[in-house]
């Protein structure tokens, strides 16, 4: 049998993928915009419907001058924002003289075995241009037999002149269904931003 090569690297006029092979669709579930606001909290569609969510983060400008931007998860719709977590944290950045650059792990922002709020930033500047944009996914927050992993990525401009990109990952150390998720500064509120929440199919 002879295999057949398409040499032209490129594909046109795509209407349909064949039944077997998944898009990775994105459906858009709710948009929050922060006004000067404390928290925005998700505690609805987070459920069984998909095994993955992805939340956007756009333009999250704090109130403060240099605090990080936070999350926890809830099994109690809400209620209480305090699932155990064991976490990891990395960053690198570099200023815009060129002349100061890391890439390092941070301890002090990892946790292990806490149900403290998460630090998904370093801490952003609360000039008029300054603010911190990226995701996080979320997996299988429904299952009642597996802890709830998460990861996110997220760039800032830190403080005066520095872009920071952030990595974060670990797992709500729970067997309960998580069914909602708040975010807020570590201090002060988040003066404005968008957050976007998508099931993924």
């Amino acid at each position: 049998m002879a295999i057949k090569v398409a040499n032209n690297q490129s594909l046109t006029a795509i209407t349909a993928l064949p039944s077997a092979v998944s898009g990775g669709a994105m459906t858009l579930l709710e948009t929050q915009t922060a006004s000067s606001s404390a928290t925005l909290s998700f505690t609805s569609d987070i459920d069984d419907t998909y095994d993955e969510y992805v939340f956007k983060f756009y333009d999250i400008h704090p109130a403060t001058d240099g605090v990080p931007f936070q999350f926890n998860m809830s099994t109690d719709s809400g209620s209480n924002y305090n699932i155990t977590k064991t976490t990891t944290w990395f960053n690198s950045y570099h200023n815009e003289a060129g002349n100061s650059t890391t890439l390092a792990y941070g301890a002090g922002s990892d946790l292990a075995q806490s149900t403290a709020f998460q630090n998904l930033t370093e801490s952003i500047g609360n000039d008029n241009d300054q603010s911190c944009s990226g995701y996080m996914h979320l997996y299988n927050p429904s299952s009642t037999t597996f802890v709830k992993h998460f990861i996110t990525r997220i760039n800032l401009y830190q403080l005066s002149d520095y872009t920071a990109d952030v990595f974060t990952a670990g797992y709500g150390n729970t067997t309960s269904a998580v069914d909602a998720i708040q975010f807020k500064m570590s201090s002060g509120n988040i003066d404005a931003g968008v957050i976007k929440l998508y099931g993924v199919s």
